[in-house]
């Protein structure tokens, strides 16, 4: 199912929609400000799982998930004063963090080191499914590992209709990833330089 949802002003009954399908398991494709992602509700273990199996995923590689804001953040990790600082100039943004999980993260989100990492992207499409859900949503790039990451809906349409139960059309996209920044220790790490400014660690 592709549906096309205006990116300036997303039709509330369709981010209902997209919120019913996730809430009974589903797994949608949606826009995000980078690249689109593929994603479900964090708290559905199957849905989580087949995210792993449409990108043919290593389950060692913990996933991302979306939170709307840094009060949703602070749910779900750890935030350091310096973090809630940083965080605060740079989200919404192209940026995943790493911080150290809550207990209310799933075992199934979490790497060995008991971090997570967490988007807010600058994007009304899924900030207004999370904030319809109440719950993050994963978010991983849409495409096969190892693979061309897919900017285009209908080419995601095409290639994961099948096994998606909602492919979101908000526009083509670029296909640069969030920079991703490890902020667990004292001092921010650049763990990989994307679409967001990283002038402010070096």
């Amino acid at each position: 199912m592709l549906v096309q949802i205006n990116p300036i002003n997303p039709q509330k009954h369709l981010i209902e929609k997209a919120v019913e399908i996730l809430r009974n398991k589903g797994v949608i494709a949606y826009p995000t400000d980078t690249v689109y992602g593929i994603g479900c509700d964090i708290f559905e273990k199957e849905a989580v799982e087949r995210v792993y199996q449409i990108k043919s995923k290593d389950k060692k590689k913990p996933l991302s998930f979306i939170c709307e804001d840094l009060k949703h953040i602070s749910q779900y990790a750890i935030v350091s004063d310096n973090a809630y600082r940083l965080m605060k100039r740079l989200i919404p943004g192209p940026y995943t963090f790493i911080l150290e999980a809550t207990k209310l993260v799933p075992k199934v989100m979490l790497t060995k080191r008991n971090t997570v990492g967490i988007r807010v992207p600058d994007n009304k499409i899924c900030l207004e499914i999370v904030r319809a859900l109440g719950h993050p949503i994963v978010t991983t790039s849409a495409n096969i590992s190892n693979e061309e990451v897919l900017s285009d809906p209908s080419e995601i349409h095409k290639k994961f209709g099948k096994v998606l139960d909602m492919v979101i059309d908000g526009g083509v996209l670029s296909q640069e990833p969030s920079s991703i920044i490890d902020l667990t220790g004292k001092e921010p790490v650049v763990v990989r330089e994307g679409k967001g400014d990283i002038s402010l660690f070096k």
